[in-house]
């Protein structure tokens, strides 16, 4: 198709638009550049001091502060405060945080943890065993809404005798202990109070809580008397940018050193033609979904559900709108999870005819509601659904939310038809998704989905001690199945997150939890 007049100009502007900031950042990009060849030294230190800047679309939100899922949230929680265990990045095998060493009891109804003696809090206070207690019992009490809450609430029993040890009881062997250890933060009991109000965060982490202004930037201090090391950065300063074109113009114009996270155009653009880092945050993967509610009278027919997972065009939305930092899949397991398997990933390709044979079997269906989130490319996606949808005869109506819309009506089950989200906890062990994450927790689920089947498998996987047994394999087998049978979930891909850092940052780090972590991070040029 021959472009008209009017489309050649427009293109000709945006190039030249590109070209002119493009060339109007370079010096600063260059700056950069010559600044990181200058660490670390060559006696294996690194500079010290600095401000580390970094642009976030989202604010912080002390209401939903143990949630994982709010970037923000979590890379303070993170900074701030520590956990029992640190997952490694491409399993989750657990390694040494404020726990040294573990033993799990054979039958895998108790677990005891030795823990560090050379810890305090920010203001002082030593950490002790019952500092472990206090914290799991804060995390079940709320009033956040914290997703490991049902492991936690497994514990029934804490032996604190020894300060600087602790015995865990369970009611059953729980398959996913490790999970809850590496997310649960150790908090301060005796400043819980302030901490549920928003006002105190007294943790042992790298950095203290010092200023938040809302809706505009949050900062975190040097902890000079961390455990693990003084951090070389002096402070971290985060700046709330909700708009993408901004942050993206900003990391360009030297104002913020790191983005988390800019849309994957803006990502290519920074990394390959402007000579910014590209990190990528593997094994703290993340899956775009359509979550459909199953007691929706149209979507409570399974054949709908089929005919919805046979209509989208994954590789599109993998290729055109993530550019290529996902895979496509029918079922929520990454790559490297003891629950994937490939030829589950093959079972609903794009199939418009296979999808209309059912449409057509169905009968006459009402509009539905199509729920997204404002943000991001959440509105791009949601329209391809839109219309890979229609092309299969379900006409939708797309519904925009703000962040915490689209939270408060996943945590609650609130949503009318579909909706288009992103969740994690596949990441961790597989059985933590049937028991701990919105979408897909068995007691109860965001789709308002309930099967016995479901619950059965939910419960064999979660109730070992070894989420690498025989019988865990199984257990996973079967959710896979069951997922794949209901469809109250229709899988996307998994996508790996990309954060766009400037050439004099180093040691950036992370969690399973995309949560960015700075205790190691510097800057070749500190200011």
């Amino acid at each position: 198709m021959t472009k008209s007049p009017v489309t050649r100009a427009i293109a000709l502007i945006v190039v030249l638009i590109l070209a002119v900031g493009s060339s109007g950042c370079e010096s600063a990009v260059a700056r950069q550049r010559t600044a990181a060849t200058q660490a670390p030294r060559t006696d294996g230190s690194v500079p010290q001091g600095g401000t580390l800047r970094v642009g976030v679309d989202q604010d912080f939100s002390p209401k939903t502060f143990l949630q994982i899922g709010q970037k923000l949230n979590g890379t303070v929680l993170a900074n701030v405060y520590d956990t029992l265990i640190r997952y490694t990045r491409d399993g989750v095998t657990p390694t040494p945080s404020l726990a040294t060493a573990w033993r799990l009891a054979p039958d895998g109804l108790s677990l005891e943890l030795d823990l560090r003696s050379d810890v305090t809090f920010h203001d002082g206070r030593p950490f002790v065993s019952r500092d472990v207690e206090e914290s799991i019992k804060a995390y079940i009490g709320g009033p956040w809404t914290a997703q490991f809450k049902r492991t936690a609430a497994a514990i029934t029993r804490f032996d604190t005798q020894d300060p600087h040890r602790v015995i865990l009881y369970f009611a059953h062997p729980l398959s996913n202990v490790f999970d809850l250890l590496d997310s649960a933060p150790i908090l301060d009991v005796a400043t819980l109070p302030q901490l549920k109000e928003g006002t105190v965060y007294n943790g042992t982490g790298p950095f203290r809580f010092g200023q938040w202004q809302p809706k505009q930037s949050l900062r975190l201090d040097r902890n000079d008397r961390y455990w693990g090391g003084r951090p070389a950065l002096e402070h971290i300063s985060y700046q709330v940018i909700p708009d993408s074109r901004a942050l993206y113009t900003r990391l360009l114009t030297g104002q913020i050193d790191i983005a988390d996270e800019l849309t994957p155009q803006d990502q290519q653009l920074a990394a390959g033609r402007n000579g910014f880092q590209n990190v990528s945050l593997v094994g703290a993967e993340s899956q775009q979904y359509v979550g459909v509610n199953v007691k929706n009278p149209a979507l409570s027919d399974v054949r709908l559900r089929q005919a919805i997972a046979y209509s989208i065009d994954r590789e599109r939305i993998v290729n055109d709108v993530t550019r290529g930092s996902a895979y496509a899949v029918n079922v929520a397991w990454p790559r490297w999870s003891p629950a994937y398997d490939e030829a589950d990933n093959r079972t609903y390709r794009r199939d418009v005819n296979k999808a209309r044979e059912l449409v057509r079997e169905i009968g006459e269906i009402p509009e539905i509601p199509l729920d997204y989130a404002s943000g991001g490319n959440q509105r791009i996606i949601a329209e391809i659904v839109q219309s890979n949808l229609a092309d299969a005869g379900i006409k939708v109506r797309l519904v925009a939310n703000d962040y915490a819309q689209q939270s408060e009506k996943l945590v609650g089950g609130k949503f009318e038809g579909l909706w288009i989200l992103e969740h994690g906890f596949a990441q961790f062990t597989p059985s933590t998704l049937a028991v701990s994450a919105y979408p897909f927790n068995a007691a109860k689920n965001s789709s308002n989905y309930s099967d016995p089947d479901y619950t059965a498998a939910a419960e064999a996987a979660w109730r070992v001690a070894d989420g690498t047994s025989p019988q865990a394999l199984a257990a996973y087998r079967r959710l896979s199945e069951i997922l794949l049978r209901d469809l109250f979930i229709v899988e996307i891909g998994v996508r790996i997150t990309q954060v766009a850092a400037s050439p004099q940052v180093g040691g950036v780090d992370w969690g399973k939890r995309n949560d960015l972590r700075f205790a190691r991070t510097y800057l070749a040029s500190p200011q």
